[in-house]
């Protein structure tokens, strides 16, 4: 099937893909947009996992202050090189993340951070709800496992749900831009403070 430059033009406008990028999608699809879309998605998580690989020692500080100037936000973006840290994309990214720090308030970059005191009280309230609720001691340990992985995704920057996007996870959102950027990108440290 032959790709029509409007079908490219489509492709990119909903994705921020490159020419050949789409081109290549499109292709893959035989001309079907929304699989292609899919094909790209597979293809940017090839691409972060090969860039995760690498060094990142740029980047940039974003904050977001609330409008009742009570509340604000920092996050430090990490990059491989000045010229991404320099990004308008790179830049709108680290002050969505730090919006989205403001809006969901997590503890930590990543969910193996979340403290063990904090989990160890979790499951220790998990198990005595589960224990009132009259669950079956053999389930009780597969529903506190999930309990458990739950919390850390819930308290975790990377695998919370973006606020203006429900359908994915931050994690999800920098590995979009780091197939869009063409760099490793990561959160080294965020802190929010509020009155």
């Amino acid at each position: 099937m032959a790709i029509t430059m409007e079908q490219i033009k489509d492709l990119r406008g909903r994705t921020g893909a490159g020419v050949v990028d789409a081109k290549q999608a499109l292709e893959a699809s035989n001309g079907d947009v929304e699989k292609a879309i899919l094909w790209l998605r597979e293809k940017g998580k090839a691409t972060v996992a090969k860039k995760s690989v690498r060094e990142t020692k740029e980047g940039a500080v974003a904050t977001y202050v609330h409008g009742n100037k009570k509340m604000a936000v920092l996050v430090a973006l990490l990059c491989e090189t000045d010229f991404v840290a320099r990004n308008e994309k790179f830049q709108e990214l680290a002050r969505n993340i730090a919006m989205h720090i403001a809006a969901s308030d997590p503890l930590v970059v990543k969910p193996e951070e979340v403290s063990d005191t904090d989990v160890e009280a979790e499951k220790e309230f998990a198990k005595t709800q589960l224990a009132k609720e009259g669950k079956p001691a053999d389930m009780i340990g597969k529903i506190i496992d999930g309990k458990m992985k739950k919390f850390r995704e819930e308290r975790a920057l990377l695998t919370q749900v973006y606020v203006k996007d429900p359908k994915m996870t931050i994690e999800q959102l920098i590995a979009g831009a780091v197939a869009e950027l063409g760099e490793n990108i990561s959160v080294q440290e965020f802190k929010k403070i509020s009155i």
